[in-house]
């Protein structure tokens, strides 16, 4: 046997009720470029920490390498 599948009839009043639900929603929700941009920013947080962080561990480790504080018997 075939199924046969619902057909919802919507009505006049009903569809404009749904489309300016519709586009209030659209209004209301964050732009697509907002989206992206907040993503792109906190990214670009993300690396430029990474990077000073990097830079601090480098200073750190030069600093103890080439340090004035050698021993009498290193001399």
């Amino acid at each position: 046997m075939v199924k046969k599948t619902a057909i919802k009839v919507i009505k006049r009043e009903e569809r404009i009720r749904q489309e300016q639900t519709g586009e209030n929603a659209q209004q209301v929700g964050e732009s697509p470029q907002k989206g992206a941009r907040e993503v792109v920013t906190t990214v670009t947080n993300w690396v430029n920490e990474f990077q000073q962080k990097r830079r601090d561990e480098t200073q750190r480790a030069i600093k103890t390498l080439f340090s004035d504080n050698t021993r009498p018997s290193e001399a």
